[in-house]
């Protein structure tokens, strides 16, 4: 089953329309402020409490200051959760009636709870412009509704070591490189051994960075035909076995993590997302680092375009049993629209909502590394996954996990795996959705 990467299949969303009838229930009419208790907002002050992943704490604090000067009667408290424990801890928290107004993450992760506000009446209400998401912000809607906003994007970048390289003598990376160049600079940057081994390129145990070259060649991870994702487990086995990325197996044992390697300086290519750029900001600011670094495009297939990336939108969304959800809408604007993106961009984060002002935010003045930045505003994008409950926890976390784990443990084949991963998908979405839909 072929998914359309920009557009959702209409008659996809059909499928959840049950699971979803939840989500708009109780809806607020925000011109009345009405809680679910029947009270009113409160006149005066009014707190709400918002959750947010870890690495975007800061920049939403720093939202917060510009919004509180507009709106000083709505007093957020922003709470956090480690981000292995990010999404169940959350829906733990929510499904228990914990009082959580606002919280942020993707959306997918949430569609089956039914705990999502729907907030289409918000927005025409209070005539939210949304013109500045583009095409991301119909790929959002769920059954033709909105339940939340992005703030931010996950798209994906190389960041090399530029120190290193010109330590070894190597050209750079190139802004136009296949996988098979990049595994071949690996190589070429690959030196040393034990605790002053010099690594050429560093990928993070998550399945994303192994098949996201499959999905930037238009596959989706629900199809039934994953020929694709072949070829990119294999690359990931392939530079294991040459030593020029560190083995899953020793990330593991090391509790190795992308930031804290590529900051280490003996790793000469990192493949990871934009929220990265603030990390190694803060590093610098911290005088953690002192090389130089840059960033290019990722790797593409042969014959897809240079600067074909993953996209995953990163969302606010709205408890529907906030008491104060007028108030919480109105922080949900702010974050998502033209004033926080503003902020956001500024802190290295690639925004959501986008015009000409947020990108110079985003660019900066040049002060700042990365040189390259604009890269990230010139992408083609593919969403990393379709927006459907179960695909993020069951297929992405659990299946395409567990299965890719074990043929890079050793433990099975690439073919083998990526047979089980075809045969576990289809089965989870006959028992899903029923095997008309999974057969597609």
């Amino acid at each position: 089953m072929k998914i359309n990467k920009k557009v959702m299949n209409a008659a996809a969303f059909t499928v959840i329309v049950g699971l979803l009838a939840g989500c708009g229930s109780n809806t607020v009419n925000p011109s009345n402020g009405a809680s679910p208790d029947g009270g009113k907002s409160p006149a005066g002050e009014v707190k709400l409490k918002m959750t947010v992943l870890p690495d975007d704490l800061d920049e939403f604090q720093a939202a917060y200051e510009e919004f509180q000067k507009e709106n000083p009667n709505i007093k957020v408290e922003f709470e956090t959760i480690p981000q292995k424990q990010y999404y169940d801890k959350l829906r733990l928290q929510l499904s228990s009636g914990e009082a959580i107004d606002l919280f942020g993450g993707n959306m997918d992760s949430f569609l089956d709870t039914g705990i999502l506000e729907e907030l289409d009446d918000y927005i025409k209400q209070s005539n939210t412009d949304v013109s500045g998401f583009g095409p991301l912000y119909d790929t959002l809607k769920v059954n033709g509704k909105v339940y939340g906003l992005p703030y931010r994007k996950s798209n994906w970048m190389l960041y090399y070591n530029k120190t290193l390289f010109d330590q070894a003598g190597v050209d750079y990376p190139k802004a136009d490189m296949t996988w098979d160049e990049f595994r071949e600079l690996a190589q070429k940057m690959t030196k040393g051994s034990g605790a002053d081994k010099i690594y050429g390129a560093y990928l993070q145990q998550w399945p994303q960075t192994w098949y996201m070259q499959a999905v930037q060649s238009g596959a989706s991870i629900i199809d039934k035909d994953l020929t694709p994702f072949h070829k990119a487990l294999q690359l990931r086995v392939d530079m294991e076995k040459d030593g020029s990325i560190m083995t899953w197996s020793e990330q593991v044992t090391t509790s190795a993590h992308y930031n804290s390697v590529f900051q280490k300086g003996n790793v000469a290519m990192n493949l990871i997302g934009d929220w990265h750029i603030a990390q190694l900001r803060k590093a610098e600011d911290e005088g953690k680092i002192s090389f130089d670094w840059d960033v290019v495009p990722i790797p593409h297939p042969e014959g897809v375009p240079a600067n074909t990336s993953l996209a995953t939108p990163v969302s606010v969304m709205i408890n529907k049993n906030s008491k104060h959800k007028e108030e919480a809408y109105k922080v949900l604007e702010f974050m998502t629209g033209p004033k926080g993106a503003k902020v956001f961009a500024a802190n290295g984060l690639l925004t959501g909502f986008t015009n000409e002002e947020i990108k110079q935010a985003y660019i900066g003045d040049g002060s700042r590394k990365p040189e390259n930045i604009h890269y990230f505003l010139e992408q083609k994008e593919y969403p990393e996954y379709p927006l459907l409950p179960g695909v993020k926890n069951i297929v992405v976390n659990t299946i395409f996990t567990q299965e890719g784990e074990l043929a890079l443990s050793g433990e099975q084949t690439v073919d083998k795996a990526i047979e089980r991963i075809s045969d576990r998908v289809q089965k989870e979405w006959a028992d899903k959705f029923g095997k008309d839909f999974a057969a597609k």
